[in-house]
C-alpha cells in the first residue's frame, strides 16, 4: 500500500497497481505533514515553559519610599561579603578550642547583633549578591543568559545611595557599579582567581584598595568632603574563602585560615573609620552570598551552603540581648531556604546565651536601607528584620510601613499593567480595598497606637507578597490548560492516524463515516475552528500579549479542529467497541493500565536510575516464565532472558561517575567477540530447525563465514589491544590511532541475526576505545538484551504459527493487509513501543546522565586527542553515546520486521507514549532551586519533547543499515521441528 515512505519503508506489490499507489502517496504526504506537525508543535511548546515558569518579576516606574524619619540612624555604611563562608565554620571553634573570628565574635558578645542569614538557591554568587545588595531573589528570566547576568535592570541599595565605593572581584563588583555614575570602584584582574594558590591575598587586596582611599582623601579635598557626605555606602567583597573553598575544601587548613584573615580585614575596617571619623555615626554589616559544600561546591540548597553569617553593629543597631523563652529570632515564620523556624543554636558555637536574629537574605536590604534613611529598593520584596535595629517605637512603625508600601507599590505596578491590558480582569481579592489598610495603619499611628500599626502594617506586608505572586503566575493557568490541551489533541491525532492506518478496527467502518457527509462536515468544522483562532487572536492582540500566545493557541485550536473533524469517525468507533464483550474492555483498560504505569516509571527514573534495576530483575523472571510456558519443549532460552535481564540491571546500580578500569575495558573486548561468535553459530547451523528460521533465514542457501566478519572481529581485539597501549603509553600523548574505528557496513549477511551481528561488531571498536571503565561491558549487556528481546518476540511468533495452524486459509490472509507483507496492529503489539521506550532511556541513563554532557567523563576522548578542542571532544563524547540508541533502534527495526508490523505505525506509538512523559515534565519544570536542578528540569523536558526529531532521525540513519534485513517469507511453512 505504501511506497518509499520518510523512514525508507518500501512498496507493496498489490493490485490494482494504480489504487495503491494513489493511497500510498496520500497516505506519505499525510504522514509526512504529521512529522512537520509533530516537530512544530514541540519546538513551539518547548519554548512555552520561558512564559511561564521564567518570567521575569521585576517592574519599573514605582515611586521610592523613604522612612518618615527625623534622623535616619547612621551617615554612612560598610558592607563586608565573605563570599562564601559557611556560618559553622565561622561561629565554631577550631580543633585546639581557638574561636576563628575573635574580633567578631567579640562584637556579638558586647556591641552588636548576629544570626544566620538564609540564601534561597540557587546559592552562587550573583543571586546571592543581588539578594543582599537589591532585596530580591535570583530572577528566574536569567536561564535565557545561561546565568551569566540578570538580563533586567533593577534597582539597588547602591543606586538610592548618595555614593558608593566598592572594591572587590571583576565578576560581583561591576554588576552593580559599571553602570552607576555616583560610584568609585575597582577589581581585580580576572587572572588573579588562582585556584592553586592561597585566595586569601584576594582579600588583602581589597582592604588595600579601601584604606588607600582614606589615605588619598587627605591629599584629595573634593574626596575627603565627599567621604563626609552622608547615605554613603562602602563595600568591600572578599573572594578569598570562595576560592580556597573550591579548590581545598571548607575543611582544608588554608580556607579555615581565611576566616581568620577575614575577621583581621573586619577589625582592620572598623579601626580605619573609628579613626577616620570618629562621629560613631557607620554601621557595619558584615555577612556571606552563600556557603560551601563539604565537596568543595556550592548552589543547591543544602544548609552548608544556604547558612551564611550575620553580623552588625555601629550606629543604629542594638547591643547584644539575653536569650529569652519568649524572644523571637526573626519576623518571618518561614525561611527561604525551607529550614525551620527557631532553629537551636548549636552548642558548640558558644552564643546560646545570647539572642539569636536569622533573617532571609533578601531582609538585609531594606535594613541596610532604613539605617541610612534611604528608600528601599524598589524591587525589594525583603522583610525589615526589625530585631536588629536601635528604634522607638514610633520609627519601627515609620520603617516597616515604609517597607510595606515599597513593596505594595510593586503589587500595584503590576495589577496596574495587567488590568490595563486585560479585557477580562481578575484582581487580588484580599487587597482589593489596600486603601483602607493604609488609611488604618495612619490612624492608629496619630493615635499613637504604635503596637497594632506594627502588626497591621506587617499583615499587609504579608498580603502584599501573596499578591506578588497573583501576578507573578497570573497567565499560568490560561497558558498551562492551553499548552496541555495542545499536547492531549495531539496524542489524540496520533491515536486516530494509528487506528485508521495500521489497523484493522473495523474494516469498512471508515469508508461509511467518510463518503456520505464527509466533505459538508468537514467544511463546517474547519470554518469554525478558523473563526475561533481568528477571536482568540483578536484578543490576544488588544491584550498586547506575547506573539508566542499565539502560536500556543493557534496549535491547540488546529489539532483540536483536526479532532472535531474526525467526530463521526469517533463516535462509530465508539459504538463499535460499545459492541464488543466485556474482556475486551478489561483487556484494553489493563493494556493502558500497564502503558502508563512504565511511562509513569520512565518519568522518575531520570531522577532515580536504580528504578531500571527493579524494571530488568521483575522483567528478567516475568519474561523468562512466559517463555517457559510459550516453549513446548526443554529450552535454555528462559534462562538466558532472565540472566541477561539481571546482568544489564547492575549497570544502574554503579556511579554515574565511571572510575576508570581499562581491564574492564580489555575484557568487555573479548566478551563482545564471544557473543558474536555465538551468534555467528547459531546463524549458520539453527537455520535447519522451524524455531529459528525467523531470524536465521536467508536468501541463499547457507551463509558464508563473510571477510567482513572476519574484518570487523579482528578490529574489535585490535581495539582492546590498542586501550591497553594507549592508556600504558598515554603520558606520550601521540594515540592518533582513530583510523580503524570506523567500519562501512557495505556487504553482509542479510539475516536478522547475522545483519544485527554485524551492526553489534561494527559499532563496538569506537565504543570500546571510548570508554573508560564499566560502560564498555554495558555495550554488551546490553547487546545481551536486545538480543533476548529478539528470542522472546521470535518465541511467541512461532508459538503464534502454531495456533494459527488451524486458521482457515481466508483468515490467515486477513493478518496481512497493509502490504509489504506487512499485517495490521493488534492492542498487544502496544508492548513493542513500550519495551523500545525503557530500551531506549536505558541508553540514556545506563552508564550516566545524558541530561548532562558534563555527567560523563572527558578522559573517554584521550586515546584520540590530548590536546584541548571542546568541539571535536564533545564530537566523539557525543558519538559514543548515540552508539548504544542505534544498537537499540536497529533490533527495534528487526524486530518490526520480524513480526510483520509496520515501522511507522510504531514510530508513532513511541511519540504518543513519550509525550505523556511530556506533559509531565512540563509540570516538574522548576524555576526556583539550584541551576543544577533548573537546568536538569528543563534539559529532561527538553529530552523528550526533541524525542519526535531524535528518533526520527536515528531510525533514518539506522534504515541504511536495516533495510536489507530478510526474514522468511509468509508463505513458506513446513513441518515444525523442535530444538
Amino acid at each position: 500500500m505504501r511506497s518509499d515512505g520518510i523512514l525508507g519503508i518500501r512498496g507493496s506489490d498489490q493490485n490494482p497497481a494504480t489504487a495503491v499507489a494513489k493511497a500510498g502517496g496520500w497516505l506519505r504526504t499525510r504522514e509526512t505533514w504529521l512529522v512537520v506537525i509533530g516537530v512544530a508543535l514541540h519546538a513551539v511548546y518547548m519554548l512555552s515553559i520561558f512564559d511561564i515558569y521564567f518570567k521575569t518579576p521585576i517592574v519599573h516606574g514605582m515611586d521610592p519610599v523613604p522612612p518618615r524619619f527625623p534622623e535616619p540612624p547612621a551617615k554612612r555604611l560598610i558592607l563586608l561579603i565573605s563570599d562564601g563562608l559557611r556560618a559553622d565554620k565561622f561561629y565554631e571553634p577550631d580543633s585546639k578550642g581557638k574561636y576563628r573570628a575573635p574580633f567578631l565574635r567579640s562584637i556579638i558578645k558586647h556591641r552588636g547583633r548576629w544570626g544566620v542569614s538564609h540564601a534561597r538557591p540557587p546559592t552562587e554568587s550573583r543571586p546571592g549578591h543581588v539578594a543582599i545588595i537589591a532585596g530580591f531573589y535570583e530572577d528566574p528570566s536569567a536561564v535565557t543568559k545561561g546565568w551569566k547576568a540578570n538580563p533586567v535592570e533593577f534597582d539597588s541599595v547602591f543606586n538610592r545611595s548618595r555614593h558608593t565605593f566598592a572594591f572587590g572581584s571583576p565578576d560581583i563588583v561591576p554588576i552593580f557599579c559599571s553602570a552607576l555614575p555616583h560610584s568609585t570602584w575597582n577589581s581585580y584582574p580576572h587572572e588573579f582567581e588562582d585556584f592553586a594558590t592561597d585566595a586569601s591575598f584576594l582579600d588583602e587586596w581589597s582592604l588595600d584598595q579601601f584604606q588607600g582611599l582614606l589615605n588619598k582623601s587627605h591629599d584629595d579635598p573634593k574626596l575627603k568632603d565627599l567621604l563626609h557626605q552622608d547615605k554613603l555606602v562602602f563595600f568591600l567583597h572578599l573572594l578569598g574563602c570562595d576560592s580556597n573553598g573550591h579548590a581545598h575544601r571548607p575543611y582544608s587548613s588554608i580556607y579555615l585560615n581565611n576566616v581568620k584573615v577575614v575577621d583581621r580585614i573586619a577589625e582592620r575596617v572598623y579601626h580605619l573609620l573609628e579613626d577616620y571619623y570618629g562621629d560613631n555615626r557607620t554601621t557595619y554589616v558584615f555577612t556571606a552570598d552563600h556557603g560551601m559544600s563539604d565537596k568543595g561546591s556550592h548552589g543547591d540548597g543544602h544548609p552548608s551552603n544556604t547558612d551564611t553569617p550575620l553580623v552588625a553593629w555601629g550606629a543604629g543597631i542594638k547591643y547584644p540581648k539575653p536569650t529569652s523563652s519568649d524572644s523571637h529570632s526573626d519576623t518571618v515564620s518561614k525561611f527561604v531556604d525551607e529550614h525551620a523556624h527557631d532553629m537551636p543554636t548549636p552548642h558548640g558555637w558558644g552564643l546560646s546565651s545570647i539572642e539569636r536574629l536569622d533573617v532571609n537574605q533578601a531582609d538585609i536590604a531594606p535594613l541596610m536601607s532604613t539605617l541610612l534613611g534611604l528608600p528601599c529598593p524598589v524591587n525589594s520584596v525583603g522583610n525589615l528584620p526589625l530585631g536588629y535595629m536601635n528604634l522607638n517605637e514610633a520609627e519601627e512603625v515609620e520603617a516597616v510601613l515604609a517597607n510595606t508600601k515599597q513593596i505594595l507599590n510593586q503589587f500595584l505596578r503590576k495589577s496596574q499593567m495587567k488590568r490595563a491590558n486585560s479585557l477580562y480582569f481578575k484582581p487580588f481579592k484580599p487587597l482589593a480595598h489596600y486603601s483602607s489598610f493604609l488609611n488604618e495603619i495612619e490612624d492608629m499611628i496619630s493615635a499613637k497606637k504604635f503596637e497594632a500599626a506594627k502588626k497591621l502594617s506587617e499583615d499587609l506586608r504579608s498580603l502584599t507578597l501573596e499578591g506578588l505572586h497573583y501576578f507573578q503566575t497570573y497567565d499560568w493557568l490560561m497558558l498551562m490548560t492551553v499548552i496541555t490541551l495542545g499536547y492531549v489533541g495531539w496524542m489524540i491525532v496520533l491515536a486516530l492516524h494509528v487506528l485508521q492506518s495500521y489497523t484493522s478496527l473495523p474494516g469498512d467502518l471508515f469508508k461509511k463515516e467518510h463518503t456520505s457527509v464527509k466533505n459538508k462536515y468537514t467544511g463546517k468544522v474547519y470554518l469554525s475552528g478558523f473563526l475561533l483562532m481568528a477571536i482568540l487572536s483578536l484578543l490576544n492582540l488588544v491584550e498586547h500579549s506575547p506573539p508566542l500566545y499565539h502560536a500556543y493557541i493557534g496549535m491547540t485550536v488546529f489539532l483540536w479542529t483536526q479532532i472535531f473533524n474526525e467526530f463521526r469517525l469517533i463516535r462509530g468507533m465508539w459504538r463499535f467497541v460499545r459492541g464488543r464483550k466485556i474482556e475486551y474492555f478489561i483487556k484494553l483498560l489493563l493494556t493502558a493500565a500497564v502503558s502508563i504505569v512504565i511511562v509513569e516509571l520512565l518519568v522518575h527514573s531520570f531522577t532515580e536510575r536504580k528504578l531500571y534495576t527493579w524494571f530488568f530483575l521483575i522483567a528478567g523472571v516475568v519474561a523468562s516464565i512466559l517463555l517457559h510456558i510459550s516453549i513446548p519443549w526443554r529450552s535454555g532460552i528462559p534462562a538466558f532472558v532472565c540472566i541477561s535481564c539481571w546482568f544489564l540491571s547492575v549497570f544502574t546500580l554503579m556511579p554515574a561517575e565511571i572510575p576508570d578500569n581499562n581491564n574492564l575495558v580489555v575484557i568487555s573486548g573479548a566478551i563482545v567477540i564471544a557473543i558474536s561468535f555465538a551468534a555467528r553459530w547459531i546463524d549458520m547451523h539453527a537455520g535447519g530447525n522451524k524455531f529459528w528460521q525467523s531470524i536465521t533465514f536467508h536468501d541463499s542457501m547457507k551463509p558464508v563465514c563473510s571477510i567482513l566478519y572476519c574484518i570487523q572481529v579482528l578490529l574489535v581485539g585490535l581495539s582492546s589491544v590498542m586501550v591497553f597501549l594507549s592508556t600504558k603509553h598515554r603520558t606520550q600523548n601521540q594515540e592518533l590511532h582513530s583510523s580503524h574505528q570506523f567500519i562501512n557496513w557495505l556487504v553482509a549477511e542479510n539475516s536478522i541475526l547475522s545483519r544485527l551481528s554485524s551492526i553489534f561488531l561494527g559499532l563496538a571498536p569506537p565504543f570500546l576505545l571510548l570508554s573508560i571503565g564499566y560502560e564498555a561491558v554495558f555495550y554488551s549487556a546490553l547487546a545481551l538484551v536486545l538480543m533476548a528481546w529478539i528470542l522472546f518476540e521470535n518465541t511467541f511468533q512461532y508459538s503464534s504459527k502454531v495456533k494459527d495452524m488451524s486458521l482457515s486459509e481466508r483468515n490467515m490472509e486477513e493478518l496481512v493487509t497493509i502490504g509489504n507483507g506487512e499485517r495490521y496492529l493488534r492492542l498487544s503489539d502496544v508492548r513493542i513501543p513500550l519495551i523500545f521506550m525503557v530500551l531506549f532511556n536505558v541508553a540514556f541513563f545506563g552508564t550516566g546522565n545524558f541530561a548532562s554532557i558534563a555527567s560523563f567523563e572527558i578522559s573517554s576522548v584521550y586515546r584520540f586527542i590530548t590536546i584541548f578542542s571542546p568541539f571535536l571532544m564533545a564530537a566523539l563524547l557525543i558519538f559514543k553515546l548515540f552508539i548504544p540508541f542505534m544498537l537499540v533502534i536497529c533490533v527495534f527495526s528487526a524486530i518490526t520486521k520480524l513480526l510483520r508490523v509496520p515501522r511507522l505505525g510504531c514510530y508513532f506509538l513511541v511519540i504518543l507514549l513519550s509525550d505523556i512523559m511530556t506533559i509531565h515534565f512540563f509540570f516538574l519544570v522548576k524555576n526556583t532551586g539550584s541551576w543544577m536542578e533548573i537546568g536538569n528540569s528543563i534539559s529532561h523536558f527538553g529530552i523528550v519533547s526533541a524525542q519526535v526529531v531524535f528518533v526520527l532521525l536515528l531510525f533514518a540513519l539506522t534504515n541504511m543499515y536495516t533495510k536489507s534485513i530478510r526474514v522468511q517469507p509468509l508463505s513458506s511453512s513446513t513441518s515444525l521441528k523442535t530444538l
